[in-house]
């Protein structure tokens, strides 16, 4: 009966590891590459934020609510996840819309690591 409580234990424990794990397996199933991100960036948020990331493309001065500037304070204390959730769901009252669904997740997690690029040259 021992026995029994100590593999029933152990077998537990790796299955709350194993969960605890399983959303930082999820979140990057490949590693993020720069040259993908910068393509899609220019696709599709290159317009309003602009080729460095200041929030200053063509069409950003037709925008209510002025795009992100990725060079500021705020924008770069952001967590990648924030930066995620901002790009899978949008922002509301801002024309910042949600992607998800036209872009895949590593698209996704491609442009958050061009934007830290771009964040980083502007330095």
């Amino acid at each position: 009966m021992r026995m029994f409580y100590r593999s029933m234990t152990a077998t537990l424990s790796l299955g709350l590891i194993g969960l605890l794990f399983a959303p930082l397996l999820h979140a990057q199933e490949y590693p993020a590459d720069g040259t993908r991100g910068k393509n899609v960036y220019q696709r599709h948020c290159q317009a309003c934020h602009g080729v460095g990331g200041w929030g200053d493309g063509p069409d950003a001065k037709a925008l209510r609510v002025a795009p992100a500037n990725f060079h500021r304070f705020s924008s770069f204390l952001k967590s990648d996840e924030e930066l995620l959730r901002t790009i899978e769901h949008g922002v509301v009252f801002s024309p910042m819309h949600a992607w998800r669904g036209q872009l895949t997740d590593g698209e996704m997690q491609d442009v958050v690591f061009y934007i830290r690029l771009l964040a980083q040259q502007g330095r």
